[in-house]
């Protein structure tokens, strides 16, 4: 009998995670003892619910259990919304970051099968606010608080990207700093926007052996050294070798920086320590950067990241690390698939046969299912 006739669509989708493995780290760190309903393996089941469902409430999750198919497929058959409030403060973040990288390590697998020799990695951070009055640890204005995901993005090709790394921290803290922490890998190209512009890294960075292409600011003072000839079809404007900045802060490195109109007839300029790749090349892949938009578009809109269920420093790590687990889960069964489908197509899939056996979501994938 094929196994997918024996688990829920709901079982199919989160097959990915390693229970045993995160058994292991919830033992190690004592996250279940005197626990007799909630586990962590429950409490994660539940908050991937509410994450696909996009729940407003812990008190919303509470009545969703009205529903014989979720209690079946936690265990229980009731949980009070205090009751959930005091698990999401208690779980370590940390079982969570981790269960996002072993997801991550599972599409990686998938991505380096494709044979893509130097994958392009996207960084950027986008902040969510949060009430000042109950969120007063995360003061980043006089009236305004709030929490920023800094991001690092993958890009396997127009219809997949995955997040690869996450860093999260008070709205307060600037971008910059989170340069060194999310570029580790020599083997990569690096894209970021003028928010992570900074001379003395990027001389760092040339000198380490790690490649980028980044947005230059309006007002950076150019020194011209060469200028590239460019083919007479070639959209990109000019093609220069440049030192970037003033005789008391500049550049040691040179740089190759190139300038191109935007649709709208905005003139962008870009700077790069990659000089082999044609003109183009550099333009179209600094243009991938719009991936990184999309999917903190796609994470606000389609997971519950605008409603936050608890108060604490805790409750929100652990929440935003849910919602990037439920965007690797779907990336996980449209690589499993080999499906070009959008992944807003199979969620609606999944949310409807959410309980039902499995092959009537897998189904869809192929066509054989009415539309």
């Amino acid at each position: 009998m094929d196994k997918n006739t024996l688990i829920s669509s709901f079982g199919k989708w989160v097959s990915p995670i390693n229970i045993q493995k995160l058994s292991e780290q919830v033992k190690e760190l004592k996250q279940d003892y005197y626990t007799k309903k909630l586990t962590t393996e429950a409490y994660i089941k539940l908050l991937l619910v509410a994450q696909l469902l996009e729940f407003t409430s812990l008190e919303e999750m509470s009545d969703a259990l009205v529903d014989e198919d979720l209690q079946k497929a936690l265990g229980f058959e009731s949980i009070s919304a205090s009751q959930l409030s005091r698990k999401n403060n208690q779980i370590n973040p940390l079982i969570l970051a981790n269960l996002f990288l072993d997801l991550v390590w599972k599409i990686q697998r998938y991505h380096y099968q494709n044979g893509k020799n130097m994958p392009l990695k996207i960084i950027d951070s986008s902040t969510l606010p949060l009430n000042l009055t109950h969120y007063k640890w995360a003061k980043f204005r006089k009236t305004k608080a709030g929490v920023k995901l800094h991001l690092r993005l993958v890009f396997m090709d127009k219809d997949t990207v995955y997040p690869e790394k996450a860093v999260i921290t008070t709205a307060k803290e600037h971008d910059r700093n989170q340069l060194e922490v999310l570029v580790d890998d020599k083997e990569a190209m690096y894209v970021f926007d003028r928010g992570y512009v900074d001379y003395e890294r990027f001389d760092r960075m040339t000198d380490d052996g790690y490649f980028f292409v980044s947005r230059l600011k309006k007002n950076a003072v150019i020194r011209e050294v060469y200028t590239f000839s460019l083919p007479d079809d070639c959209h990109v404007l000019s093609d220069k070798m440049v030192y970037i900045g003033t005789t008391q802060n500049r550049t040691e490195n040179v740089y190759r920086l190139l300038e191109v109109m935007d649709t709208k007839g905005n003139l962008l300029r870009f700077i790069t320590n990659r000089f082999d790749l044609k003109p183009e090349e550099i333009s179209d892949i600094y243009r991938s950067r719009w991936a990184i938009e999309l999917f903190f578009k796609w994470l606000k809109q389609h997971v519950e990241i605008k409603h936050f269920y608890g108060m604490s420093e805790t409750a929100i790590q652990n929440q935003i690390f849910l919602a990037l687990i439920t965007y690797c889960l779907h990336v996980l069964i449209q690589l499993e698939m080999k499906s070009k489908k959008s992944l807003l197509r199979i969620t609606r899939w999944l949310k409807r046969a959410l309980w039902k056996p499995a092959y009537v979501w897998l189904r869809k994938f192929d066509g054989r299912a009415s539309p």
